[in-house]
């Protein structure tokens, strides 16, 4: 089993590949099936790998219920009962396949995170390429289990995860099944400061739990999950809208398509930057060595004199005797005339 890669659609993922960009839909279709199909075609515009949905009913991620216990205080979505919000939330069943179809048509992945068992049966249906367990279900082992059973890759985010929970969530995977698995690693605030995301937990993570990791990003820029690829992240995924504006759950804290090319474009860039341990001149600089500093000869000088210290200097271009060699240089006897400006070499002096 190699822990160092993940495939998903033909798509390696993993540190030897560029980071794996996830649009995440989440809530921001906002109730309207033709703003779900616009994200996932302007999602492949901005050149991300895949989009993602979340798959529930309010009645099978929560009980509809106005007890205190299931009231939301504070935050985004302060004062709503989380049936609520799961209703106006949720994206309709009858939508996944139209929704499905059209990624396909449009050569985007599409996959989805499931809440429950029904909604695994229901992308089981429609052939999803891989799933994704979300933060607040990666204490849900048996749900793990069941994702795992179906073979395909997993992604689990780890979002209020301590270490061992993680650990679990991991195990649980592996026992139901699961051969290619991935962890991202999150903070669940909508959104979540920079400050808070510790990405040096990242490198970490990958050396201790041995698996493709990657970053499930709340803040409001690019920045941090940018800076995470430098640490070795190979997935990144945020949410993404139409219009941060619009109104939604979600929408304020989504990138709109603006800042998702970016992200695209800029992660990649990072994650090439990295290249390898390579102390070697690179090509873009072959032509530029010629102005490193040399010695050349800054006085004229008649066969037999001596070279004095202020008969030499170290400067642009590298013409000449790289300027280490000024002690061997200076004491010596010229050779034959010097003109000055003339590039020291070992030919000249004796």
């Amino acid at each position: 089993m190699n822990n160092h890669t993940i495939s998903i659609a033909d798509r390696k993922i993993g540190l030897d590949y560029p980071p794996y960009i996830i649009a995440e839909l989440s809530a921001n279709h906002n109730g309207s099936m033709g703003t779900a199909l616009e994200i996932i075609k302007q999602a492949k515009l901005c050149g991300a790998d895949a989009v993602k949905l979340q798959t529930y009913k309010a009645d099978t991620i929560t009980l509809d219920s106005q007890n205190e216990e299931f009231m939301i205080r504070g935050g985004l979505w302060d004062g709503q009962s989380l049936y609520e919000l799961y209703e106006k939330a949720h994206l309709p069943w009858d939508w996944h396949k139209p929704l499905f179809d059209y990624a396909r048509e449009l050569d985007i992945t599409i996959f989805s995170s499931p809440f429950d068992n029904t909604a695994v049966d229901l992308l089981e249906d429609l052939n999803a390429p891989a799933y994704k367990i979300a933060s607040f279900e990666a204490v849900d082992l048996p749900l793990i289990k069941y994702v795992a059973s179906t073979g395909k890759p997993m992604i689990i985010s780890t979002g209020m995860a301590d270490a061992e929970e993680i650990q679990e969530a991991i195990d649980a995977a592996r026992s139901g099944g699961c051969k290619e698995l991935a962890i991202l690693h999150c903070v669940s605030g909508y959104p979540a400061p920079s400050e808070d995301y510790n990405l040096r937990t990242i490198p970490n993570m990958i050396e201790r739990f041995g698996l493709v990791t990657g970053l499930s990003d709340h803040t409001l820029d690019n920045t941090t999950a940018i800076a995470s690829v430098v640490l070795g992240a190979s997935i990144i995924e945020k949410h993404f809208t139409l219009d941060r504006n619009a109104g939604g759950p979600d929408d304020s804290f989504s990138l709109e398509p603006t800042d998702l090319t970016a992200l695209c474009r800029d992660s990649k860039t990072a994650w090439a930057a990295l290249g390898q341990v390579d102390y070697g001149r690179k090509a873009s600089e072959q032509g530029n060595a010629q102005f490193r500093r040399s010695l050349y000869f800054v006085k004229d000088l008649k066969a037999g004199d001596v070279i004095t210290e202020d008969a030499v200097r170290s400067v642009r271009p590298g013409f000449g005797l790289a300027p280490k060699f000024l002690d061997e240089v200076v004491g010596k006897i010229a050779k034959k005339v010097i003109v000055k400006n003339t590039s020291v070499s070992h030919d000249l002096f004796m």
